[in-house]
């Protein structure tokens, strides 16, 4: 077996992008904990709804700005390939 440089870069690239989309796992589970938690927090005390509603939509968009890098960097590695 042959493996050339050019497919070792592939062959990495590859795994790299896979371990990248894996931090996407993360994220999802914060957001889901954080519904949860604001779901609760409504159930205890309905008129706090908007604050907490807002309160809980700024925390999980900063919390899936993980997840887009990750998924960034995935789709450098397989389609950019500045090595190749």
């Amino acid at each position: 077996m042959n493996i050339t440089g050019q497919d070792l870069i592939l062959a990495c690239s590859a795994i790299g992008a896979g371990l990248a989309v894996i931090a996407g796992i993360g994220p999802g589970i914060g957001q889901g904990i954080a519904a949860g938690h604001a779901a609760a927090a409504v159930g205890r005390n309905p008129g706090a709804k908007g604050d907490v509603t807002s309160t809980m939509l700024l925390g999980q968009a900063v919390a899936e700005t993980t997840g887009l890098y990750g998924l960034f960097i995935a789709l450098v590695l397989l389609f950019v390939q500045p090595l190749a």
